[in-house]
């Protein structure tokens, strides 16, 4: 992996894979917990990602660790750090 993603300033985030079908994609879901303003209830927000994975490593199921990046496609904005952990 190179060095400017590894020491890149931008977002990172962790979610699971939901699908690795495109080639050098994938696409990851992230679950963020939201206090309601008026209920005082936390709210599971869950958002997906597209992600580049360069070598095509990920599976259905991990949990990895993704960064933001430059756009590299239409809707692909951010890159794959590190896969945290393999699925059985």
């Amino acid at each position: 992996m190179s060095e400017a993603i590894v020491k890149h300033n931008g977002r990172t985030l962790v979610g699971t894979v939901v699908s690795d079908k495109n080639d050098k994609t994938i696409v990851v879901r992230v679950e963020t917990l939201v206090k309601h303003p008026l209920l005082k209830k936390y709210i599971r927000r869950r958002k997906k990602f597209t992600a580049h994975d360069p070598n095509n490593e990920c599976g259905m199921g991990d949990k990895v660790k993704i960064v933001e990046f430059r756009p590299l496609s239409r809707n692909k904005r951010w890159h794959l750090v590190s896969i945290l952990e393999k699925a059985v």
